[in-house]
């Protein structure tokens, strides 16, 4: 072989190493590609993703199982689901090439969907069963209180405010359960005073209650028997809480405030402040004495289907309904 045959011989393999070089670095770059392009799927997925290797050391992880860091200690090497803080979460594992793939989806809202399903399904039962008997019992208390004399008035009562108060609990179930059905009418500020003013006079309550209640003039256009529903909840709701304070007597205020794009009504009342205001709009959850949990619940639901809101403040203890202005008020 002479000179010329081996720098000829020299610059292929040159050449031929240049290229192998340059896809290399192809290769390189496309697998980079690749690593970052999983690593951004991997990173958008809402449930926390871990790659663990065969020393069950993080190989990778996303942000949302770095957010959830603290309940690494606790992930089962098995499916399942687990409680943390409560919280639910439902874990599933994969391996693949020495590597175990551990995804944890947060399944707290659609346990609570189904948990509420059912409960409302039982409950939705037992008011239609209950329903029936309540009534008779309305209609001969009524009966009984024509005949009653001064002695036995004052028992009747005492049954027409009890059973008043299981229909309310009645229609406060039915309601939850199928849904709401805005009846949008013209109706007076004065006729949703009036029906607050005669549901306290029919509510069941042993101490001194100054009450004063205060309603703009003029006209709404809205649902007024379930506004109404929104307003005598509320001022139960504070009834119930001055019931339990220690005190023996109590104040409960409604007022009002107009702003340019809303009706304000502030309800503050003496009584027991609230306990835990996480849970104080949660369906079946109540840490009054009497209650059952769907008041409040129904009221929020009621004025956010009139595109209002309900605001609580701690100290002092109010409630504020805030309903929309309509265009031509």
């Amino acid at each position: 072989m002479n000179e010329h045959d081996i720098q000829a011989g020299l610059k292929s393999l040159i050449e031929q190493t240049y290229l192998i070089e340059n896809e290399y670095k192809n290769l390189t770059s496309s697998y980079a590609n690749l690593q970052n392009f999983i690593k951004d799927i991997v990173e958008i997925l809402p449930n926390a993703i871990w790659v663990l290797d065969e020393n069950d050391e993080i190989f990778l992880q996303n942000s949302e199982a770095v957010r959830l860091g603290k309940i690494f200690k606790e992930i089962p090497k098995k499916e399942g689901e687990i409680n943390v803080d409560g919280q639910i979460y439902l874990f599933k594992t994969s391996s693949k090439d020495n590597k175990l793939i551990i995804s944890a989806t947060n399944i707290t809202v659609e346990k609570r969907t189904e948990r509420l399903a059912s409960m409302g399904q039982v409950a939705a039962h037992l008011a239609h069963e209950i329903r029936n008997p309540v009534g008779s019992i309305s209609l001969l208390a009524s009966t009984l209180l024509k005949r009653a004399d001064e002695r036995t008035k004052p028992i009747v009562n005492q049954i027409q405010k009890a059973t008043w108060r299981v229909e309310r609990i009645i229609k406060a179930t039915l309601l939850f359960t199928k849904g709401l059905n805005i009846n949008a009418q013209i109706f007076d500020f004065s006729q949703l005073k009036k029906e607050c003013e005669e549901a306290i006079n029919f509510y069941d309550y042993s101490k001194d209650i100054k009450f004063s209640l205060e309603f703009p003039d003029g006209k709404y256009t809205g649902d007024l028997d379930l506004l109404a529903i929104v307003f005598q909840n509320i001022l139960f709701n504070a009834i119930d809480a001055i019931e339990e304070s220690d005190d023996d007597e109590g104040e409960i205020i409604l007022s009002y405030e107009k702003t340019p794009n809303e009706h304000k009504f502030i309800v503050y009342d003496s009584g027991e402040p609230i306990k835990d205001k996480a849970i104080v709009f949660e369906p079946f959850k109540s840490s009054k004495l009497k209650g059952n949990g769907l008041g409040l619940h129904l009221c929020l639901q009621i004025i956010e289907a009139h595109k209002g809101s309900i605001e609580i403040t701690l100290n002092p203890k109010t409630f504020c309904i805030n309903l929309p202005i309509k265009e031509k008020e």
